[in-house]
């Protein structure tokens, strides 16, 4: 085996490991104990603060890490976004119309 094979193995084998760590590891702690209730109502908050970290830097950031806040189609997909997923409290309903606002504004503002 020549060095760059040695390489390439050696990296799909951390990243084997890297993947399986944060999986494995919480499923060995909580199966011998019982996870507090105050823990499961923490962890309902997580995809909500993790999908609106996502937002905000694609609202506010862009690709040289600089605050913009010329991004108005974007703005506006944003609260339209909110508004849907205060009524429907659907994540997956959410994404769809905030793409679908994106792509239709972005095609509006294109052709004026």
């Amino acid at each position: 085996m020549d060095a760059e094979t040695k390489r390439h193995l050696m990296i799909v084998v951390f990243g084997m490991i890297a993947a399986l760590i944060p999986r494995y590891f919480p499923m060995l702690f909580f199966t011998t104990r019982k996870v507090p209730t105050w823990f499961n109502e923490w962890m309902n908050y997580m995809p909500v603060a993790l999908f609106s970290s996502l937002i905000a830097k694609d609202l506010f950031v862009d690709h040289s890490y600089h605050m913009v806040f010329t991004n108005f189609n974007m703005y506006l997909a944003a609260i339209i976004v909110v508004i849907v997923a205060y009524y429907t409290r659907s994540m997956f309903l959410s994404v769809m119309v905030g793409l679908l606002s994106v792509w239709g504004f972005a095609l509006l503002f294109a052709a004026m």
